[in-house]
C-alpha cells in the first residue's frame, strides 16, 4: 500500500519523501525493451498511485501534457491516448494541451495521426504570445549566477493561462527524455517552460543557452536554464497537483528505436534517474572526430529547419574540422515555424556565435524575437564544418542564403537510402565512409575531446 500523502506543495512531498527513505521517483522500469502492454500497465499504476500520493480523492477534470509532433517517435502520442481514455473511463473531463513552446500549432490531420481517437475539442493549441500570464520571475542575479557571470537579465515566468487558472485535479505530463540543446536533456519542467512558454520566457531562456553556448549545454544533466527552471518550480509551481511519465529509449540489436526506461514521479529525481539512463544509452562517443555525417529527418514531424536542425545540434560534437554533415530532410518546405521567425532566418543567414551577439545589440528584429535570434546561433556551424541540406520544399537559392550548401533531396534519398544505410559506419559502392542517423532527434554524438572538456555548470 502507497503511502497517502496530502495535497500540499512540491516542498512538501520532497520532505515527505525524504521521510520514505529518500526516493523521489514514484516508481521506474529498466530493460533492454519494455513491451507497450507493459507501458500501459506503468500508466495505469500512474493514475493510481497520483490519486493516493497527491492526495486526489476523485479526478474531475485532468489536464494531459505531451510533447509535440516533433516527438511523436517516442510513442507519447499513443500513451496519451491511452490516459485520456482510463480517465475518461473513470469519469474525468480530460484536456490535452501539446506543449508546443513557439512550435507551429497541430493540424486536425496532426492530432488524429499523433492523438488517436481523442476528440479534436480535446486538444487545445498553446498561444505563446497571447495565452499566458506571469507567476513569477528568475532573478537576474540567479541568472547571472546559473549562466558564470555571462548572462545578466531575468528571466519572466510566463506560462499557459489555462494551466494555471483552470482547476485541475491531476496533471500528467508525459515525455521523452534525450539529450538537448538548451536543457542538456529535454522533458521534466520543459514541458511546462519551454513547452508553455510565453515569448518573454521562451526569448531570454533560449538567449541565454545560446550565450551560454549550445556545446556546453548538450548531454549535462543540469545546465544553466535547467537550474533557473527548478529553481521557478518550486517556488511558482508548487501546488499543481502533477505528475512526470519520462521514457527513455535506445536502439536494440536489430537496430530498432524501442522503450528501454520509464521513470514515474513528482520531482528532480524522476528526471535526473532518466536522464542518467539517456546520458548512458543514448549518447555516442568517437575516439576521433567524424568526417562525414549523412542524418536523416522524417517527413511526417520535421517540416522546417527550426525543428529539422536537430541533425545540426545532435552531432555537431562529432564533426571534424572541414567535415560535412548531410541534413536529408524531405519534409522540410520553409527555415521558421512562425513568418517573422521565418524572415529573421532569410535576412540573417546561420551566423556565428560572434557575429550574432554583434548584431543581436543594435537589431531591432533581432531583440523583439530573442528564441529566433538564439536558433541562428544553435544552427550554426561557427565554420568549422559544412552543412548540406536536401530538403523537399526549399530552392538551393534559398538554402544557401542562409549559409548552408545544397543537394537535391532525390539524389541524396536515392545515394543514401535510408531503407539500405544502416545505423553506423556505411562504405558507398566508390569507396566513401559516410556515418549513418537513422533518428538524430533520439540521441547526440560528440568526439571525447570535445565531450569530456566542457565546464560544468554553476550550482544556484
Amino acid at each position: 500500500m502507497v503511502p497517502r500523502m496530502p495535497s500540499v506543495g512540491k516542498g512538501r512531498r520532497v520532505e515527505w519523501a525524504l521521510w520514505q527513505g529518500g526516493i523521489m521517483t514514484w516508481f521506474s522500469q529498466t530493460a533492454d525493451t519494455i513491451s507497450r502492454a507493459d507501458i500501459e500497465a506503468l500508466l495505469d499504476r500512474t493514475i493510481a498511485e497520483a490519486k493516493q500520493r497527491l492526495g486526489i480523492a476523485s479526478i474531475r477534470r485532468a489536464l494531459l501534457l505531451p510533447p509535440d509532433i516533433t516527438r511523436a517517435h517516442a510513442g507519447v502520442g499513443w500513451m496519451t491516448e491511452y490516459l485520456y481514455n482510463q480517465l475518461t473511463a473513470e469519469g474525468a473531463e480530460v484536456h490535452v494541451i501539446p506543449t508546443l513552446g513557439q512550435h507551429v500549432p497541430h493540424t486536425v490531420e496532426d492530432n488524429q495521426w499523433m492523438f488517436g481517437s481523442i476528440p479534436e475539442e480535446r486538444i487545445h493549441a498553446h498561444d505563446w504570445k497571447n495565452g499566458v500570464v506571469n507567476v513569477g520571475t528568475v532573478p537576474a542575479e540567479l541568472v547571472s549566477k546559473a549562466t558564470g557571470g555571462v548572462v545578466d537579465w531575468e528571466m519572466p515566468i510566463d506560462l499557459n493561462r489555462s494551466l494555471i487558472e483552470d482547476q485541475w485535479d491531476l496533471i500528467i505530463n508525459v515525455g521523452h527524455v534525450v539529450p538537448h540543446e538548451v536543457l542538456g536533456f529535454a522533458n521534466h519542467n520543459k514541458n511546462y517552460f519551454i513547452g508553455l512558454g510565453g515569448k518573454r520566457l521562451l526569448g531570454a531562456a533560449h538567449m541565454a543557452s545560446a550565450v551560454y553556448g549550445i556545446e556546453n549545454n548538450l548531454g549535462n544533466l543540469l545546465t544553466p536554464v535547467r537550474r533557473c527552471f527548478n529553481w521557478a518550480e518550486d517556488r511558482f509551481l508548487g501546488a499543481l497537483p502533477d505528475v512526470y511519465i519520462q521514457v527513455v529509449m535506445h536502439y536494440d540489436d536489430d537496430g530498432h528505436l524501442v522503450h528501454s526506461g520509464v521513470f514515474v514521479g513528482d520531482d528532480l529525481d524522476t528526471y535526473l534517474d532518466a536522464a542518467k539512463l539517456s546520458r548512458e544509452q543514448n549518447i555516442t562517443v568517437f575516439d576521433q572526430p567524424v568526417k562525414k555525417i549523412v542524418a536523416v529527418m522524417q517527413a511526417d514531424e520535421f517540416r522546417a529547419t527550426w525543428v529539422a536542425n536537430k541533425a545540426i545540434y545532435r552531432t555537431r560534437m562529432a564533426m571534424a574540422d572541414g567535415g560535412e554533415l548531410l541534413i536529408i530532410a524531405p519534409g522540410v518546405i520553409r527555415f521558421g515555424e512562425q513568418p517573422e521567425v521565418d524572415a529573421l532566418i532569410r535576412k540573417y543567414g546561420y551566423i556565428s556565435k560572434e557575429e550574432v551577439l554583434e548584431l543581436y545589440g543594435v537589431s531591432p528584429d533581432m531583440q523583439d524575437i530573442p528564441h529566433g535570434t538564439a536558433h541562428l546561433v544553435h544552427g550554426s556551424p561557427e565554420g568549422r564544418f559544412t552543412v548540406t541540406y536536401a530538403p523537399g520544399g526549399l530552392s538551393q537559392p534559398e538554402i544557401e542564403s542562409v549559409g548552408y550548401q545544397y543537394m537535391d533531396v532525390n539524389e541524396a534519398l536515392t545515394r543514401y537510402n535510408p531503407d539500405t544505410m544502416k545505423d553506423g559506419w556505411n562504405t558507398m559502392p566508390d569507396g566513401e565512409e559516410v556515418y549513418f542517423i537513422s533518428t538524430p532527434s533520439a540521441g547526440l554524438w560528440a568526439w571525447k575531446d570535445r565531450l569530456y572538456g566542457r565546464p560544468a555548470s554553476v550550482e544556484i
